[in-house]
C-alpha cells in the first residue's frame, strides 16, 4: 500500500450549497469549511467528500460524451420508492438510464449519481 484514501473532491460553482445537498443525501456532517472549500464526512479524521469552487464551471451532460460525467457516486438505499422523492426534494433531477437495481439522477449542479438498491428475488 502506498497510501490511504483521504477524500473525493467535486468541482462546483457553490461549495456550501452542494455540500448541503450531499450532507442530506449521505447523512454526513460538515467537518471543514474555509473560503471556496467545504468538506463533509463522518468525522474530521476520516475520509470525506470535498467541494471546491471552480470559476466558469461547466456541468456534465448525461450521457453526452462531449460533456463527460468525470465521476459519479453510487448511493445505496433500502427502498428506492421512499428515497426517490427525498432526493428530488433536495434538488436532484432524474436522468435517463437506470436498470433493475439503480436509478440515475443529477445533483443540483449536474453531477450524475445513482441510487442503488438490492431487488429481492
Amino acid at each position: 500500500m502506498i497510501g490511504r484514501w483521504h477524500g473525493l473532491i467535486i468541482d462546483c460553482p457553490d461549495p456550501s450549497a452542494l455540500a448541503g445537498f450531499y450532507q442530506e443525501l449521505l447523512g454526513m456532517q460538515r467537518v471543514y469549511e474555509e473560503g471556496d472549500w467545504v468538506v463533509i464526512g463522518d468525522a474530521p479524521d476520516r475520509p470525506g467528500v470535498g467541494f471546491q469552487r471552480v470559476a466558469d464551471f461547466t456541468p456534465p451532460r448525461w450521457p453526452d460524451p462531449a460533456h463527460p460525467q468525470q465521476m459519479h457516486l453510487d448511493v445505496r438505499v433500502d427502498d428506492i420508492e421512499q428515497a426517490e422523492p427525498q432526493v428530488l426534494a433536495l434538488g436532484a433531477t432524474p436522468l435517463p438510464g437506470g436498470g433493475k437495481t439503480f436509478r440515475v439522477y443529477a445533483d443540483p449542479v449536474g453531477h450524475p449519481f445513482c441510487l442503488v438498491w438490492q431487488v429481492a428475488g
